[in-house]
């Protein structure tokens, strides 16, 4: 009688046990998948390009990074009346501009917009955007769940970029 009580209460406590282990790994999943669904990308070194007198076209350079996958796939500012995203490259020796739906980025993967290649073009932009001036704009991300991700931040403007070292 004493080996039956001993059995059932070692069987009683593994189940107990594995219930728990299960449960902490159950719980460990899902604020990884958590995690990863809302990971917000780092948009960082936000500028724009000043306007020239009498212009109405600018655009905004950034770095993004992001410890999932993401899609860039909307830009919005108030102070343009059109907002796209574009990539300038050369083709048989002629720059050629183009927008774009969306800029993929991937997962720990540095992507710069800068001036010759991927940027945000404002176009119609309402007033002058003078040296120091600060731009607001929104950027629309989603990731593989396709739920938005919105960053709202403000750029800088400059004539242009400059990293901080000379050459």
């Amino acid at each position: 009688m004493k080996q039956a009580v001993l059995r059932i209460s070692v069987a009683r406590t593994l189940v107990f046990m594995l219930m728990a282990f299960a449960s902490q790994l159950n719980a460990q999943g899902s604020a990884s998948r958590a995690e990863k669904s809302n990971a917000m990308p780092t948009v960082f070194d936000v500028w724009v390009k000043t306007t020239v007198p009498g212009g109405t076209v600018s655009a905004a350079y950034m770095h993004i990074k992001s410890a999932v996958p993401l899609k860039l796939v909307k830009a919005e500012s108030s102070i343009a009346a059109i907002v796209e995203i574009h990539e300038m490259k050369m083709n048989d020796g002629v720059m050629e501009m183009k927008g774009l739906d969306a800029v993929e980025i991937p997962a720990n993967k540095l992507i710069d917009l800068k001036p010759g290649g991927l940027h945000i073009m404002l176009m119609k932009v309402k007033s002058p955007i003078n040296n120091g001036d600060k731009v607001p704009l929104t950027l629309t991300f989603e990731g593989a769940n396709k739920k938005p991700l919105v960053v709202k931040l403000d750029a800088v403007a400059k004539e242009t970029h400059s990293s901080g070292h000379k050459h």
